[in-house]
């Protein structure tokens, strides 16, 4: 069992997600919790990683390390999201088995499903369709770690569990345009227009594609929870259960700053999957659920926004 003074590896507590699990075990009073940079160490390096896990003996690893972004990066940089991906998790999740790590959380995505299958999305589902082809490279990385996590617990009896969380968004996000989720890069769009005194925005795409949000920290909560269980599945879903269009997403937005801004839509632009909401309930039945409203959720990264706009003089 997990306890205050269990010795945790957790990878990636720069991103978004593991900003907010490193946020909570602190909170929790957990005090050997391990961290790197990645110019501290580079996780796609097999060698380094082995003797990082051999030199430390962790009994729990937290698995949040990953490259990620938006349709437009995942797009571009097909071979790349596919490489570091392929390269950070395999070496994480076997260097873990071969120090033998007791208990394992890896973070996968909702972008593994196939693109058109049936909604909400039920685990069962994995590859019994094609996938969407603009994060396919992306989507099959994180497939093949859910299914090295699945393998070792089959053939070693490990306690590796995979999460797939629906689009998470909040503190420490990335607003890079070129980068980002689609609510980081609504968030900078409609900020970016209020100060350049613009009466609207134009959305990538249709607007018209369902997502499902859940706050950072309710995954964060998520990991923690199902670190310290032993479940039969390897994979589970964590969502929020609320989802809308891009385009009423971006009138929330608008709506909550308290702006008139007219939303455009520039229906040239790929759209992605048409909608992603997942089926929870496995998760829920463990005794897990979300805590935060999505009006709750928006005021604290929207706020968190502004700080580092004004912290780090970004020019808008």
């Amino acid at each position: 069992m997990i306890n205050k003074k269990t010795r945790i590896f957790l990878a990636g507590h720069k991103g978004l997600v593991g900003s907010a699990i490193l946020k909570k075990l602190k909170e929790k009073g957990f005090i050997n919790v391990f961290t790197r940079t990645s110019k501290q160490l580079d996780l796609k390096n097999q060698k380094k990683v082995l003797n990082f896990f051999k030199k430390n003996k962790f009994q729990a690893v937290i698995n949040a390390a990953a490259k990620v972004g938006g349709i437009y990066a995942n797009n571009k940089y097909r071979a790349d999201f596919m490489y570091d991906n392929l390269a950070i998790q395999n070496n994480v999740i076997y260097s873990s088995f071969l120090t033998k790590v007791k208990n394992f959380i890896f973070l996968g995505s909702s972008c593994i499903y196939p693109r058109d299958c049936k909604q909400p999305i039920k685990e069962e589902y994995l590859l019994t369709g094609p996938l969407e082809k603009t994060n396919e490279p992306y989507a099959i990385a994180k497939i093949a770690g859910l299914k090295l996590c699945e393998n070792l617990n089959s053939q070693y009896g490990t306690n590796y569990l995979c999460l797939m969380p629906c689009n998470i968004y909040g503190p420490g996000d990335n607003y890079n345009k070129e980068e980002s989720h689609f609510f980081p890069a609504l968030i900078a769009k409609i900020h970016n227009s209020i100060l350049k005194k613009k009466p609207s925005i134009t959305l990538w795409g249709s607007g018209k594609a369902k997502r499902e949000l859940l706050f950072s920290e309710d995954l964060a909560e998520a990991c923690l929870f199902f670190l310290n269980k032993k479940t039969k599945e390897t994979m589970i879903n964590i969502g929020s259960s609320v989802e809308m269009k891009i385009e009423e997403y971006a009138k929330f937005i608008i709506r909550k700053i308290g702006v008139k801004i007219k939303v455009n839509c520039d229906k040239r632009n790929l759209n992605g999957t048409p909608r992603k909401i997942l089926n929870s309930k496995i998760a829920k039945r463990y005794g897990w659920r979300p805590k935060y409203s999505l009006e709750r959720g928006f005021e604290l990264t929207y706020a968190d926004y502004l700080l580092r706009l004004k912290k780090l003089k970004i020019k808008s």
